[in-house]
């Protein structure tokens, strides 16, 4: 390709709506133009990259055995009714009419029509297991569009769908497809952790995220330095502090703390640690009872002052599972007799399903809110000052330097964006779906299925997130627009120059290289500072004053500055940087 035959538009500001480096480097790149919040025209120099991201993809999953096909984006809503999810999934499934006024989505995923296509073509045994996938547009009505492809409302998602025989087919599935997306990471060349995940609104047993280390990421993802352990923070597992319940040591006693609702500033009044202190959190369940009548259940969840409630965890409790909400404060001043603020699990007016975290069950001599405004109460130990919990949990998120749950050190904590995600689903779908195969005794049985995601579009801008500087991209070789760029100094001006360039040029494309070579005739200063904003790795610059001493220079995108070739060698050069022989 030559630069005057694309379209390089190159911007020297980014706009002040592109919050983090990957948003702002693909606009100022000429990869991507806005057209609506949360929806991207992916210009040429940015489509470039998501086609070899797409080419990697689609290599790995022929390897792993997956067979490609393609589904509507649009889809009949009658297929997510039959699993509920039209009802349930919430607002961000945007739900569209057509001129007869029946139901449609515009898919944000897949389950429901794949699902219909295995109940109608896999009816035997002997036709499992079967795994597709496709590469597709998909649009999630994003509350908060923001950060560019990261979190955008449209974008290109490659899902996959595996259909077995049982849980032990299902699960080597499974595998398969877990190796097959370490190796599409690998390829990349991009720094990931695999980590052990939530299943979220997809739903099933088992999970797992493929996050790309980035300062800038979403997600926290928890890990052990001394071990393989990781887990997102959703998952992850606060241990039970070890030994026994220290021995009460101080008397109960009602503490004036005016104007000090927090935890944090309460233990700022009395002179003690955060971790000495306990949050009351008020939940509340509906359900709806045989007659249809509406019954409204109140939980108290204790937490240590400096602990954060981890609201997966929450909803998994023993009659959490049909979804919570924070009580009212009506509810609240129902069943304690106080605003929020000074609540505690102390002298309750109405009774409430208490529930305390693994660490406040084991707490001595705490404090908590008193149910009377201004005041708190110090030295509250179970047993003696109030029942033992309803229950104990795991309900907070972990905390760098908490043990970790494979026995093996102490978690640490980094930022990840989530670029992978592959579930295990058992049998949700195909039983909602009715979708059966029969079994070698003729029976039928409900598939097994599993499901697998990678943000195509999201992947190159958590590359940049990892593989950027002040001038501008750094991609890895295998996803970068172009491979090489050949930059010609004084090219309309120099025969020798041109002749250089367009012998290298033509040497390049005979052996398969991606390169591009900038005929554009722009000043050298703008030349390289265009390339090293579009981040292609490889660039050689041909000039006629080198070229006198039979020489060109070659600067990879990471080096501080050129480096003089011998012109007849620099094809070599980049061959062997290149990986080829």
């Amino acid at each position: 390709m030559k630069a005057s035959q694309f379209l390089v538009a190159t911007l020297k500001e980014a706009p002040a709506d592109a919050e983090v480096v990957s948003h702002q480097l693909m606009i100022r790149a000429g990869m991507i133009k806005r057209l609506g919040a949360g929806i991207y025209n992916y210009m040429p120099m940015g489509l470039r990259v998501i086609r070899k991201v797409e080419a990697i993809v689609r290599e790995e999953m022929n390897r792993a055995g997956a067979i490609e096909l393609s589904m509507p984006v649009v889809q009949p809503a009658e297929l997510w009714q039959e699993t509920g999810r039209f009802e349930k999934m919430g607002p961000e499934l945007l739900r569209i009419k057509d001129r007869h006024q029946r139901d449609f989505v515009v898919q944000p995923t897949s389950e429901e029509v794949v699902t219909d296509i295995a109940r109608q073509e896999l009816r035997s045994y002997k036709q499992l297991p079967k795994n597709f996938y496709q590469i597709q547009v998909k649009f999630r009505d994003e509350r908060r569009p923001r950060f560019g492809l990261m979190r955008g409302r449209e974008f290109i998602m490659k899902d996959a769908y595996s259909f077995d025989r049982d849980a032990v087919g299902a699960k080597e599935s499974y595998r398969v497809m877990a190796d097959a997306y370490r190796r599409i990471f690998d390829r990349f060349g991009l720094r990931y952790r695999a980590v052990a995940a939530d299943s979220g609104a997809i739903g099933g047993d088992l999970s797992e995220e493929f996050q790309v280390i980035a300062a800038t990421g979403e997600d926290a993802i928890v890990y052990c330095p001394q071990s393989d352990y990781a887990a997102n923070m959703e998952k992850a597992e606060a241990m039970a502090p070890q030994g026994p319940r220290p021995a009460a040591q101080k008397a109960m006693q009602v503490t004036p703390t005016p104007g000090k609702s927090t935890c944090e500033d309460v233990a700022e009044l009395l002179g003690v640690p955060l971790s000495t202190t306990v949050k009351s959190l008020v939940l509340a369940t509906d359900r709806a009872t045989p007659d249809e009548q509406n019954q409204t259940t109140v939980w108290l969840l204790l937490l240590r002052g400096d602990h954060d409630m981890n609201e997966v965890k929450v909803s998994k409790l023993p009659g959490m599972e049909g979804g919570f909400r924070f009580a009212t404060v009506a509810e609240i001043e129902d069943h304690f007799g106080c605003k929020p603020g000074f609540l505690g699990p102390v002298s309750l007016k109405k009774p409430v399903r208490v529930v305390a975290d693994r660490d406040v069950a084991l707490m001595a001599d705490f404090i908590c809110g008193a149910n009377q405004a201004e005041y708190h109460i110090t030295g509250v130990n179970w047993g003696r000052d109030l029942p033992e919990p309803d229950a104990v949990a795991d309900l907070r998120n972990v905390v760098a330097g908490d043990p970790s749950p494979d026995g093996a050190g102490t978690l640490a904590i980094e930022r990840g964006i989530e670029v992978g995600h592959v579930f295990y689903l058992g049998t949700k779908y195909s039983k909602a779906m009715n979708a059966t195969f029969l079994d070698e005794t003729g029976k039928p049985q409900a598939m097994e299925m599993g499901c697998y995601g990678i943000g195509i579009t999201r992947l190159p801008a958590a590359a940049i997130e990892q593989n950027h500087d002040a001038r501008g991209i750094i991609w890895p070789d295998a996803i970068a627009p172009f491979t090489v760029v050949i930059c010609p100094i004084g090219m309309d001006r120099s025969e020798t120059v041109r002749t250089a360039a367009l012998g290298l040029y033509e040497q390049l494309l005979a052996r398969g290289v991606d390169v591009i070579l900038d005929d554009r005739g722009e000043r050298p200063g703008v030349m390289f500072a265009d390339w090293e904003l579009i981040g292609v790795p490889h660039r050689i610059t041909v000039g006629e004053k080198a070229l006198k001493e039979g020489q060109v220079e070659y600067q990879h995108r990471r080096d501080a500055e050129a480096t003089k070739v011998s012109a007849d060698g620099i094809a070599k050069l980049v061959f062997e940087r290149l990986g080829q022989p």
